[in-house]
């Protein structure tokens, strides 16, 4: 009787191989390893490849720029990307991430701790095929739009949205973002949905593969998922002639339009059971750094991090959707667009926002 095969196909990229040994001896217990130097990383992974772990010196300028040339061909855009740090120091860290880490993790290492990050990091190579990839991708979006569903058809209707029902949706809309793609995601969703479905669901996608991307923990990505599908609860309560008129509009229905973000609060005040930072999302999403933004003006530091972080996904999103009185814009228009938005938005957000896009197109 064969032995059966390793589970997880790694590719482990170092500059330094003795150094990646320890590294490599713990991978090789759940993971087939195959360690390459970082002049042999191939433009392209072979087929059945879960993922890369990169193990290099994140203060050399060289290793960053070849594994950032490397990590910008198609093939390795949506793959899982560990990144191992010298220390727990701020540079090393932020170099990670913008280099699109989807997890890191540091020295000494706890051989326990870190087999338990490769297996929540890399998919099971053979229990997750491209055939179950498609089946979690679409048990998450249809879990999604019931929860469009439940927004913006029955709660208008007098039917309570609950917690619960939020909760039950978001482990598959995470699991199907983390086990596909961003790009999938945006794909599935621009195909099958109207207008306001689709932006509240590019909306999630985006807030879901940043908080990823951040590596937050799970806690805190639940939350921002729930969030960002919350985030335009109170459009329920704005006419749809106004949510999908052809055109422009004008400013009586610009300000009915401005009337969401407090009529989805209160809504979800009276319903009762929502955190204060979903509660917060909802009805501060617009507020903008400056003071220019509405209901409330706030400023600053008067505005949370999770609401800067929904703000950002928020513009990006409605400025790559099509509209009726306007052409969508490029990715990178759209990023050009937000970086002119001087004072408006967290520029430390935003320019950690930014390889997220990568994986939408």
């Amino acid at each position: 009787m064969s032995a059966q095969a390793p589970k997880r196909r790694l590719l482990l990229a170092s500059d330094n191989q003795e150094q990646s040994r320890e590294l490599e001896r713990i991978l090789q217990s759940v993971s087939e390893v195959h360690t390459v130097s970082m002049s042999e990383l191939p433009d392209a992974p072979a087929d059945q490849i879960s993922g890369i772990v990169v193990d290099i010196n994140l203060r050399s300028a060289e290793s960053v720029q070849r594994v950032r040339n490397k990590l910008q061909h198609e093939s390795y855009r949506a793959m899982p990307r560990l990144f191992v740090l010298a220390d727990a120091l701020h540079h090393g860290s932020m170099q990670a991430w913008a280099l699109g880490a989807t997890d890191t993790i540091s020295r000494p290492f706890d051989a326990a701790g870190l087999l338990q990050r490769i297996r929540a990091a890399f998919p099971d190579s053979q229990g997750f095929d491209a055939t179950e990839r498609g089946r979690t991708l679409n048990r998450g979006v249809a879990a999604a739009h019931e929860v469009m569903v439940k927004i913006f058809q029955k709660l208008p209707a007098g039917e309570p949205l609950k917690f619960s029902d939020i909760v039950q949706a978001e482990n598959k809309i995470l699991k199907a973002i983390k086990h596909s793609s961003l790009r999938e995601w945006l794909t599935n969703v621009g195909c099958h949905h109207a207008d306001t479905y689709r932006h509240c669901l590019f909306v999630t996608g985006f807030a879901v593969a940043f908080a990823q991307h951040l590596g937050m923990r799970e806690d805190d990505q639940r939350r921002l998922v729930r969030a960002a599908l919350l985030h335009d609860v109170g459009k329920a309560f704005v006419p749809t002639a106004i949510l999908d008129k052809p055109g422009l509009l004008d400013e009586e229905e610009m300000s009915e339009i401005r009337k969401h973000p407090r009529l989805g609060y209160e809504a979800l005040v009276a319903q009762g059971g929502y955190p204060p930072e979903m509660l917060d999302v909802v009805l501060h999403h617009h507020e903008l750094l400056d003071g220019t933004g509405y209901p409330d003006g706030l400023r600053s530091n008067q505005i949370s991090d999770i609401v800067r972080l929904t703000t950002i996904v928020d513009i990006y999103a409605a400025l790559i959707e099509a509209r009726p009185h306007r052409v969508q814009f490029t990715h990178a228009k759209a990023l050009a667009t937000m970086e002119q938005m001087e004072g408006k938005l967290d520029v430390h957000l935003l320019h950690a926002f930014r390889p997220v896009t990568l994986g939408a197109y």
